[in-house]
């Protein structure tokens, strides 16, 4: 796995992460938003979630980032949630790997006892291999639970992991 660092985003770090998850917004194959953020909406919607990593490489450049968040609340508030992109450039490094491994350790951390996938879609094969060899579980599949940007759908698995 290619040496980068692991860490908590910093404010520094914002513009690199909205055009980072943008890039992943656009592409409209992965997230389910379908509204890209500027500096504004980006900042606040970074700053809202539990925790948000960055995977920096030796030069500085941000590579990749998750965000970390409750999946729901009150009596299901120990399960949590995330989301990855991974800079177009620098997929295929094994950055992906390095941000669910950390995520795992922050969720723990932050006392989340799960990790659940709400919407992964069935034809990510890398993200959903990367799952499975990380000890995740899938669910099953939601058929055509995905709408695609040229209006077709794909289908979903869920998928969880105990933290």
């Amino acid at each position: 796995m290619q040496t980068v660092l692991m860490r908590a985003y910093r404010q520094s770090d914002v513009v690199w992460m909205i055009q980072i998850w943008n890039e992943v917004v656009l592409e409209g194959n992965a997230f389910p938003q379908t509204e890209v953020l500027d500096e504004a909406s980006g900042a606040a919607f970074f700053a809202q979630q539990s925790y948000c990593g960055v995977a920096q490489d030796p030069g500085g450049a941000i590579l990749g980032l998750y965000i970390l968040h409750p999946n729901n609340i009150g009596r299901c508030g120990h399960i949590c949630n995330a989301s990855y992109a991974v800079s177009a450039a620098a997929r295929g490094r094994r950055i992906g790997e390095a941000l669910v491994r950390d995520c795992l350790e922050q969720g723990k951390r932050l006392g989340f006892r799960i990790l659940q996938f709400n919407a992964v879609v069935r034809t990510n094969r890398r993200a959903r291999a990367l799952y499975e060899k990380l000890g995740f579980v899938a669910l099953g599949v939601i058929p055509q639970g995905f709408r695609l940007d040229d209006g077709t759908y794909a289908d979903i698995v869920p998928y969880y992991r105990p933290l």
